[in-house]
């Protein structure tokens, strides 16, 4: 079921906002008539898109979250709804990586990958969804990465099982909120210039991240993409449509597929 949204003076709360996908979304939303609530971790990142947003004429509060705080996201809710009086999209936009051999990596960087690239999404759930449901309308957008549709970043497991978790969890919101006039966008971005490798932790020997042949892109780019998706009601944004036929390919033929991976590999 697409359910279109009209940006246009609707409240966006958006995680992650600070740099990046985040804050070329804030400016985006904003540039249709959004008015944002930007959080991210590092407080100062956020008042800088909320600046940048009102420089532009939009307007924007910042608030500084820690998605592995379901208080957090409870003060930002709260804080969207005292300064717009509600909360009509949310946009969970958080990612760390953890790079190294599958077998060099310890426990403690799964478990810090998943708690905040895939739990942050339950505790998000728990905090907005039912303000959605209530009021009958939202939108819901969920950052994850072309490692989430395609398997290829054997050299960060962490981050390839938490984006998969990502898009498995978001195409199950869509199915459960479509009907109750709440629409879902994924995103999936391939190469994007940001600053994600600050987020990057390594453990045994790493090499450079293992990545298609995909453009890379600027976000503002993206953040322009996921506004044509969220004002379209569209689910999948992704940044190459490589990704799509190297998606085909694979269902055609999985077994076929993957031998040609893995003889690539090799060679």
């Amino acid at each position: 079921m697409t359910v279109p949204f009209d940006l246009d003076g609707a409240a966006a709360v958006i995680t992650g906002a600070g740099s990046g996908i985040g804050r070329a979304a804030a400016v985006s939303f904003a540039a249709r008539g959004a008015r944002v609530a930007v959080s991210d971790v590092d407080g100062p990142r956020a008042e800088q898109t909320a600046a940048e947003v009102v420089a532009a004429g939009g307007e924007a509060i910042a608030v500084q979250v820690d998605v592995a705080r379901q208080s957090d996201l409870e003060n930002l809710r709260d804080r969207c709804l005292e300064r717009f009086g509600q909360v009509d999209l949310v946009m969970s936009n958080v990612g760390v990586v953890a790079m190294g051999p599958p077998e060099s990596l310890p426990l403690e960087a799964w478990q810090r990958v998943l708690d905040l690239n895939v739990m942050s999404l339950a505790r998000s759930n728990r905090v907005f969804l039912p303000l959605f449901i209530e009021q009958g309308r939202g939108h819901v957008v969920n950052t994850s990465s072309a490692s989430g549709l395609l398997a290829y970043g054997y050299d960060r497991l962490p981050y390839v099982a938490s984006k998969h978790a990502v898009v498995g969890i978001t195409e199950a919101l869509a199915l459960y909120l479509g009907p109750r006039g709440v629409g879902v966008t994924c995103v999936c971005p391939s190469g994007v210039a940001t600053n994600i490798v600050e987020q990057i932790s390594v453990f045994g020997s790493a090499s450079s991240p293992r990545a298609p042949q995909h453009p890379v892109v600027e976000a503002s780019v993206v953040g322009e993409l996921i506004a044509d998706a969220v004002t379209q009601g569209r689910f999948l944004v992704v940044t190459a449509g490589e990704v799509l036929s190297e998606m085909a390919e694979r269902a055609a033929d999985p077994e076929r597929y993957l031998q040609r991976m893995i003889a690539e590999q090799g060679a």
